[in-house]
């Protein structure tokens, strides 16, 4: 699943094909490291399109989109500088230079003077060293989405002033320019297994790809090098120059494997060496952008929600670490409260048979009228009976009040690590910088996070909704997506012959069956405990078990956490957590 040289070149085809010669007509940057640029094409191409480009460490990207991102309230400084030069500027050309991970966006434009200028808009899709830079006519970088320093890399630094080049550290080679003698000598010359060897050698070529050519020619992948024949070198190169033929012809067929249901690769050329292997199905896209688009998307959006979600995180684990530890101290001392009984029976005792006691005896032993057993009772030399009686009196009363106070204690303290975890569950289930926002809302509510600025009463815009599912049978199924959302649906949207659902013993959401009156069919049931099993603590486990009843049933008491409730008469079922077959609505 790489991000390779013949995806770009496939990126690149496509952008150029619809973008050269568009405007364009608006820049954001909607996140740190990444940029969305309206282009107006004539309409012939389309008219309007939106390119997306990501310089994401974990996952940097460039593909057009349909969609539009929201942009912060004030623009950053890089885009404020690339709409100062570029904004309305006429793209000229998009390139890639060989097969390199880089895309090249010359665009022409008017400068204050009304003089026609050049300025070019790279982006360097490499990894933890991606990066949008933006250079003039003769190459020198104006500024980048991110500024490297020499202090951060000795090998480049991308800074205002510098001039721009591409780094050749690997010393690899261009496999658009090479022919029959070079590829057997590259290979020679690497001593590794031949799939190594290929991608090892040549530029833009990513694992995935160089098994593909072995396939294509009969190679083993994993055979070493040294003992390649001439004849399987010179299969090797005829596979190679055939896949390499398609990327100079932009001959592109973008593909995903899955496997079991599951994407399991992705290329720009076809992939036969998925084409026969069982369990596996490939899905052609009429271009790389849908492809990458369709994804990518989750996966990006869920990298983006755990960026913004650590501070939250860290919160809550921190204080779901004090409030365990807190609790198990409790446990610990409640464990020492079990000694009380034995202590007021030594009283009673002593107070019973304390006359027969020898003087500065250490023990005596009596008979238990309670038990019919006899009991040795430890005794202090230097106090009487009666002293010994009432300091065991004493004892007991001690831990009695120790712990009908820990009784009391313990159940609160439980109750917020059962909270902690519910919202420790809702932020793995949010999917969306909105749905942080309520959980947010319950921290402050909670006293885990003090308001900034004072506005103890300001109302916070919520606009995240619970997930909406469509069963197979035509029923609505709602799923809250944290504690407050939970709470509304469950005791303002759901009516009362409706069927609740939540996994049993565990921190998870609250799912809603609307039933309209109607009967339900045991696989709209089933359905909704997948549900419930997907988003809960146990989601990754192979079973679950469910609870489930009509929501009448389901009480609050006063005064209880968001998303604390109460039943006590239920049906259960044990499902799998697999919600693949289910229809999202929202």
């Amino acid at each position: 699943m790489a991000f390779d040289g013949i995806t770009v070149a496939n990126i690149v085809k496509e952008l150029s094909d619809l973008l050269t010669d568009g405007r364009v007509y608006k820049i954001a940057q909607t996140e740190s490291d990444e940029l969305l640029l309206t282009i107006k094409v004539p309409a012939e191409k389309g008219g309007q399109h939106r390119l997306y480009l990501s310089a994401d460490a974990s996952l940097p990207l460039v593909y057009m989109s349909d969609e539009n991102k929201n942009s912060p309230m004030t623009a950053p400084g890089f885009c404020m500088l690339l709409r100062k030069h570029i904004q309305n500027g006429r793209i000229r050309s998009i390139t890639q230079p060989g097969l390199e991970r880089i895309i090249r966006i010359s665009i022409e434009h008017l400068d204050e003077m009304g003089d026609l200028k050049a300025k070019t808009l790279l982006i360097e899709l490499m990894g933890k060293y991606s990066n949008i830079i933006f250079t003039d006519e003769n190459d020198v970088i104006i500024d980048s989405i991110k500024r490297i320093p020499a202090s951060v890399s000795s090998v480049r630094e991308v800074l205002p002033g510098r001039p721009y080049f591409i780094p050749e550290t690997q010393n690899k080679l261009d496999p658009l320019h090479t022919d029959a003698l070079s590829f057997s000598d590259a290979l020679r010359s690497k001593s590794a297994p031949v799939y190594k060897a290929i991608y090892g050698s040549y530029t833009g070529l990513s694992s995935m790809i160089s098994q593909e050519i072995c396939y294509r020619a009969g190679v083993d992948s994993d055979l070493p090098t040294s003992v390649l024949e001439n004849a399987q070198i010179a299969s090797l190169y005829a596979a190679f120059d055939s896949c390499l033929q398609l990327v100079k012809d932009g001959t592109f067929t973008p593909c995903v494997v899955y496997e079991n249901g599951s994407p399991k690769e992705y290329a720009a050329i076809p992939l036969a060496i998925y084409a026969h292997e069982e369990g596996c199905s490939i899905r052609e896209y009429p271009d790389m952008s849908s492809l990458l688009e369709q994804y990518y998307a989750e996966k990006n959006t869920m990298t983006r929600i755990r960026q913004k979600s650590v501070d939250l995180r860290k919160i809550v684990s921190t204080a779901l670490e004090r409030t365990v530890r807190k609790y198990d101290l409790q446990l610990n001392q409640m464990k020492d409260t079990e000694k009380k009984d034995r202590y007021r029976i030594y009283g009673e005792l002593l107070t019973v048979y304390g006359y027969n006691t020898p003087a500065q005896a250490k023990s005596i032993t009596v008979n238990d009228y309670n038990s019919g057993n006899d009991v040795t009772i430890p005794l202090d030399p230097s106090l009487t009976p009666s002293q010994n009686a009432k300091k065991y009196f004493d004892r007991y009363s001690k831990l009695k009040r120790t712990y009908e106070t820990l009784s009391e204690l313990t159940v609160e303290v439980k109750k917020e690590i059962d909270h902690l975890e519910s919202i420790s569950t809702a932020l793995d289930i949010a999917q969306q910088e909105e749905d942080l926002v309520q959980i947010k809302e319950e921290l402050i509510a909670s006293g885990y996070i003090h308001r900034k600025g004072g506005k103890a009463g300001k109302k916070v815009k919520v606009t995240s909704k619970p997930f909406h599912y469509l069963s197979s049978d035509g029923f609505d199924i709602y799923v809250g997506k944290n504690n407050y959302q939970n709470d509304e649906l469950t005791f303002k949207t759901a009516n009362g012959g409706d069927w609740w659902f939540h996994a049993k013993g565990m921190p998870g959401s609250h799912v809603v069956l609307i039933t309209d009156g109607k009967a339900i069919p045991d696989r709209a049931f089933e359905e909704a405990a997948s549900l419930a099993a997907f988003y809960s603590k146990a989601k990754n486990q192979d079973k679950v078990e469910i609870d489930y009843l009509q929501r009448k049933n389901v009480k609050k008491p006063n005064g209880s956490k968001p998303g604390f409730v109460v039943y006590y008469t239920n049906y259960s079922m044990v499902i799998s957590p697999d919600i693949s077959t289910l229809q999202q609505l929202s």
